[in-house]
C-alpha cells in the first residue's frame, strides 16, 4: 500500500481466520475483538472493522457511537442474507459484504480498497475543516472589502485599511507608508503616512525616507518581499536591513514582532507598505510594560501575511479578488482530482479513464476551433468553456460511487461465489452418481454373484461414463456461457436444458441443477450484466448529474452538469438515461461521447473485455456514425486531427 498510516482491522469473533496474505501485509494490523471499545482519538492510524451479522446486531448502538468514517466496515455475509443487519447499522458505514475468504487476492484487494477509501475520506474531512476555517475568514474579509470599497476619502481609506488589518490579526500597532515621487527630482520616496497604536497612542508627524534595503519598510518597498520578524531586537547582523529604536527610546514602547508587507495595485506595482507591530494573543490586551510584551506578544503567522496582503491597500482589493479566485479554483481543482481518484479507487481496472476522456475531449474541442469550414466552421470556445469541458470530462463518471462495487467490477455473468457454488453442486452430483452406481454394483454382486457381476461390469462403466460426460458437457457449457461474449444459441439451449435438471440434496430435497437467477444471468446475450445490473450501471449517469447539480458552479462553469449528463446519449435517441436526440445534445457532450467510446475500446484490458487496436477502435467509431449514434463531423475531426494519437502518451501517464 502507498500510504504510511497503518490500518487497524478489528475482527469480530464470528469471522474465520484470515489468510496469511492479509496478516503479512505491512500496513494492516489484524486485531481480534470480542466487544466494541472506544477509539483512541489521538491515534494516527486508521480504524476499520470486519464484523459478522450476530456481532453487529449485539453491538449496533456501540458501533454507532464510534463516529466511524464512511466505508469502515466489512460485513461477513457468506449466506448472502442482508436482511439480518439491514436495519441494525448505518448503510453508509459499510464498505461491502464479504461472502468468502478463500480467495486471498480478492480479500486483500477488498481490504486495500477499503483502506484507500477511508484514508481518502479522512483526508477529505481534514480539507473540509480547513475549507470551513478559510470560509469563515473569507466572510470576514468580504465584510472588510465592502467597507473599504465604500470609502472614498483617501486618508480615511488608509486609516480604515490599517484599522481593519490590525483588528483581524490582533496587532497592537501599525503604520502605512506610501510611495511618492519627489516633485523636484522625480525620485521615488517612502512617505510615513499613517500610524496607530492601542497601547501607546501618540501624535505622529509625516516624514519621508529613501527606498533602499537599510530600513525594514525600505527593504520591502525596494524588493517587493514581505518581512515577518519575530523580534526586531534580534535581527541577524548579516541582514541588509535593521530596526530603528528611536521611537521605542522616546516613548518607552517595546516593539517586538513586526510584519511588513508591500501594497500592490492591480498591475502588481508597489504603491506603499503596511507595517503591523506586536501581534497579541488576545485583541483587547494593552502592552504597558516589557513584561506585558513578553507575556502577550507572539510572532505573526504565515496566515497573517496572507490576510494583510489581501488588505494591504485599496488598490489591492481587486488583486486580492484575483488571488482569492485562484485559491478557490486551486481548492476546487484539488476537490475534483480527489473525486476522480475516489471513483477510480472503487474500480481500479478503469484507472485513468476520466483523465483520458477529459484530455481527448479538450484536444478535440481545440481541433474543432481550427476548423474553418463545415457545420462547425464558426465554433469557438472561450478559455472558460475549455475548462468547463475539462471538468465535465473529469467528473463524467462520478456517479459510479452510487453503484454497488460488486456490480461495478463484475467481470463475468456470474459472480465468483455463484460459479464456485455451481462447481460444488456439480461435484456433489458427481459424487452422488458415483455412490449410487457403486451401490448398484455392490447389490448386483451380492444378489447374482461374481460371474453375473463381471458380465454387467461393462454396462456399469458405460453408464457412469455417460453420466460423467453429461455433467462435464453441462459444466463446460456453463463456463462458456459465463464469458461476457456474445452467447451462442446452442450454448443458450444447453443452459435451459441444465436448468430443467434436478438433483436431491443431502436433506432429501429436490433442487434444480441451476437456479433461476443463475440461468437468467448465464443467458445474457452479451456482456456480463443482466438487465437489473445493467440498469444499475446505467444509473451512474443520473447519479453524476445529481451530484454535479449540487455544486454551485460559476456562470462560466454552469453547464458542466448538462455536458456530463448526456455522455451516453445517442443522436438517434437510442442512448440513456433520457433517450434524447441530436438536437438536444450539445457539441461538448457529443465530443465527450466520442472520447468516452474510444478510450473504453482502447484502454488496457479490463476483466470483462479485451482492449482493441487503434485501427479497430476507429472502425467502430465509424460504425457508430453509420448507426447514427455519434456525430460524423466530430468523428472525422477526431481522426483527421490525430486526437486518437494521444492514447499512448495518456496511457503511459496513467
Amino acid at each position: 500500500m502507498p500510504y504510511k498510516k497503518k490500518l487497524i482491522l478489528n475482527i469480530s469473533r464470528g469471522i474465520p481466520e484470515l489468510p496469511d496474505a492479509i496478516t503479512r501485509e505491512n500496513n494492516i494490523v489484524v486485531k481480534r475483538i470480542s466487544k466494541i471499545s472506544p477509539l483512541k482519538k489521538s491515534s494516527r492510524n486508521l480504524e476499520a472493522f470486519f464484523l459478522d451479522p450476530k456481532f453487529v446486531k449485539e453491538n449496533c448502538e456501540k458501533i454507532a457511537s464510534l463516529n466511524l468514517l464512511p466505508g469502515s466496515i466489512l460485513i461477513w455475509n457468506p449466506q448472502g442474507d442482508w436482511k439480518e443487519i439491514e436495519e441494525a447499522i448505518d448503510r453508509e458505514l459499510i464498505c461491502q459484504e464479504v461472502y468468502n475468504i478463500d480467495n486471498d487476492k480478492y480479500l486483500l484487494t477488498t481490504i486495500r480498497n477499503m483502506y484507500r477509501s477511508i484514508f481518502l475520506e479522512r483526508e477529505l474531512q481534514k480539507k473540509e475543516r480547513v475549507l470551513q476555517e478559510k470560509e469563515n475568514q473569507n466572510k470576514e474579509l468580504l465584510k472588510v472589502g465592502i467597507a473599504l470599497s465604500a470609502e472614498r476619502d483617501n486618508n480615511k481609506l488608509l486609516n480604515l485599511i490599517l484599522q481593519k488589518s490590525r483588528e483581524i490579526i490582533f496587532a497592537d500597532a501599525g503604520s502605512i507608508y506610501q510611495i511618492i515621487k519627489d516633485p523636484k527630482t522625480g525620485e521615488k520616496l517612502l512617505l510615513f503616512k499613517i500610524a496607530q497604536n492601542d497601547s501607546n497612542p501618540t501624535d505622529y508627524t509625516e516624514f519621508t525616507m529613501p527606498i533602499n534595503k537599510k530600513s525594514i519598510a525600505g527593504y520591502v518597498a525596494y524588493t517587493g518581499n514581505a518581512l515577518n520578524i519575530p523580534d526586531v531586537y534580534r535581527i541577524d547582523e548579516k541582514e541588509e536591513y535593521s530596526f530603528n529604536k528611536s521611537y521605542d527610546k522616546a516613548t518607552g514602547y517595546r516593539t517586538k514582532s513586526v510584519l511588513t508587507v508591500p501594497m500592490k495595485d492591480h498591475k502588481g506595482e508597489i504603491i506603499g507598505v503596511i507595517q503591523l507591530i506586536n501581534k497579541k494573543k488576545r485583541q483587547n490586551v494593552l502592552l504597558k510594560s516589557e513584561d506585558d510584551v513578553d507575556r502577550y506578544v507572539i510572532p505573526f503567522t504565515s496566515r497573517c501575511e496572507s490576510i494583510i496582503y489581501s488588505l494591504a491597500s485599496q488598490a489591492a482589493v481587486s488583486l486580492e479578488n484575483n488571488l482569492l479566485y485562484q485559491e478557490i479554483e486551486t481548492l476546487f481543482e484539488g476537490f475534483v482530482m480527489a473525486s476522480v481518484k475516489a471513483i477510480e479507487q472503487r474500480d481500479p481496472t478503469t484507472s485513468g479513464h476520466s483523465y483520458r476522456v477529459a484530455a481527448y475531449t479538450v484536444s478535440l474541442a481545440k481541433a474543432v476551433e481550427r476548423v474553418e469550414r463545415g457545420i462547425y466552421g464558426n465554433v469557438r470556445f472561450t478559455p472558460e468553456q475549455i475548462k468547463e469541458i475539462r471538468y465535465a470530462g473529469l467528473l463524467h463518471d462520478f456517479g459510479k460511487v452510487g453503484v454497488r462495487e460488486h456490480v461495478l467490477v463484475k467481470a463475468k455473468k456470474l459472480y465468483p461465489a455463484q460459479m464456485d457454488m455451481i462447481k460444488m453442486r456439480f461435484a456433489y452430483v458427481q459424487r452422488t452418481i458415483e455412490l449410487q452406481l457403486m451401490k448398484k454394483r455392490f447389490e448386483t454382486l451380492l444378489k447374482y454373484g461374481k460371474d453375473a457381476f463381471k458380465e454387467q461390469a461393462g454396462n456399469f462403466d458405460k453408464e457412469e461414463r455417460a453420466f460423467m460426460e453429461e455433467l462435464k458437457r453441462y459444466l463446460d457449457a456453463i463456463v462458456q456461457a459465463n464469458e461476457p461474449t456474445v452467447l451462442d444459441n446452442d450454448v443458450s439451449n444447453i443452459v435451459d436444458e441444465i436448468a430443467s435438471k434436478v438433483f436431491t440434496d443431502v436433506d432429501g430435497k429436490v433442487k434444480p441443477l441451476l437456479t433461476e437467477d443463475e440461468r437468467v444471468k448465464l443467458k445474457v446475450k452479451k456482456g456480463s450484466l443482466d438487465e437489473e445490473e445493467r440498469k444499475e450501471i446505467e444509473s451512474h449517469v443520473t447519479h453524476t448529474y445529481l451530484f454535479l447539480k449540487t455544486i454551485p458552479w460559476t456562470r462560466e462553469m454552469q453547464d458542466v452538469p448538462e455536458i456530463a449528463y448526456g455522455h451516453h446519449e445517442k443522436l438517434n435517441g437510442d442512448g440513456y438515461p433520457r433517450g434524447i436526440t441530436a438536437k438536444e445534445i450539445p457539441i461538448q457532450t457529443r465530443m465527450m461521447t466520442i472520447s468516452d467510446i474510444y478510450d473504453a475500446l482502447t484502454a488496457r484490458d479490463r476483466p470483462y473485455k479485451k482492449a482493441v487496436s487503434t485501427s479497430k477502435a476507429l472502425d467502430i467509431l465509424k460504425w457508430e456514425v453509420e448507426s447514427n449514434h455519434v456525430d460524423s463531423e466530430l468523428v472525422r475531426i477526431f481522426i483527421e486531427g490525430g486526437i486518437y494519437r494521444l492514447k499512448e502518451e495518456l496511457l503511459k501517464k496513467n
